[in-house]
């Protein structure tokens, strides 16, 4: 059988070719509210500007609890994740120190029971707070926090139960991200919640994207794409775009609250806290 070289150096380039332009597909976790959505979007968004022939597939399965994703982040079955950040995750994993809320999660405003605004009328500083219930997830970042300020926080696994335990009086408070609590009491509707008219807690709380800790390309990728959109203004267009930040400006009143500041000590000396514009300023909302 004779051989033909050109042919077979033909079929070897186009074989080469097909390759260099097939997809890479990375996984995330399920796109279960907004907070997921826009961040997958945010991942998205960096990826396109380093290298169009990945494509980002949303776990299709059902919501899974925090330590259940990064689990699955170390046996390989997810590449890419999102969370508020502290000195644990960031050693067990590999953070893209963009903060993908411009902090924006740092601000937190209360989802109440709406018959219990008359509790939270006389609170005005820290040692006023330390008279009410706070309810969170436990293993969040936030939760640390909130108990190193010295607050009472009642911590329960599933996100779910912390709005109906609200409705349930289990706890006066559960603090959320100044852009969060309208979809969140707009998709419970059959529950009595509110938003807590008066106070906002500050601390800085960055939100990232997080890979495998020996995944160094995605890391790298998706903070060069990240420092991309943020230097061409496609960061801040995604950003003031999100339901959520739309809410804020809209309902928020955040210049009529009372400010009760916290520390978080849980933050690395990594924190890029020296780069203004990853930053939300406040006072233009």
């Amino acid at each position: 059988m004779s051989r033909n070289p050109t042919g077979l150096l033909i079929l070897l380039t186009m074989i080469l070719t097909l390759e260099s332009h097939a997809q890479t597909r990375l996984h995330t976790p399920a796109l279960i509210n907004d907070n997921d959505r826009y961040a997958f979007a945010m991942a998205t968004l960096a990826l396109s500007y380093v290298d169009k022939n990945i494509q980002l597939q949303a776990d299709s399965s059902e919501e899974k609890t925090l330590p259940r994703v990064m689990s699955e982040i170390d046996s390989g079955q997810l590449d890419i994740f999102w969370t508020a950040t502290d000195k644990d995750k960031e050693q067990d994993f590999l953070p893209v120190r963009i903060p993908l809320y411009k902090g924006m999660f740092g601000y937190r405003i209360f989802i109440i029971h709406k018959n219990n605004q008359y509790k939270f009328n006389a609170i005005n500083n820290l040692s006023d707070l330390k008279s009410i219930s706070l309810g969170q997830g436990r293993t969040w970042a936030d939760t640390s926090i909130l108990e190193a300020n010295g607050l009472h926080v009642v911590k329960v696994s599933k996100f779910p139960s912390l709005l109906y335990m609200v409705d349930g009086q289990r706890f006066d408070a559960f603090p959320r991200g100044i852009h969060e609590p309208w979809g969140e009491i707009a998709s419970h509707s059959q529950l009595q919640l509110a938003v807590e008219q008066r106070l906002m807690l500050s601390y800085k709380m960055p939100f990232y994207l997080f890979v495998h800790k020996n995944n160094r390309t995605l890391a790298q990728q998706l903070e060069t794409g990240l420092n991309q959109a943020i230097a061409d203004g496609s960061f801040d267009k995604l950003f003031y775009a999100e339901p959520g930040v739309q809410k804020v400006l809209q309902f928020a009143n955040l210049k009529n609250r009372t400010l009760i500041e916290l520390q978080n000590p849980y933050l690395t000396p990594e924190t890029p806290v020296n780069r203004p514009e990853l930053w939300l300023d406040i006072a233009k909302f």
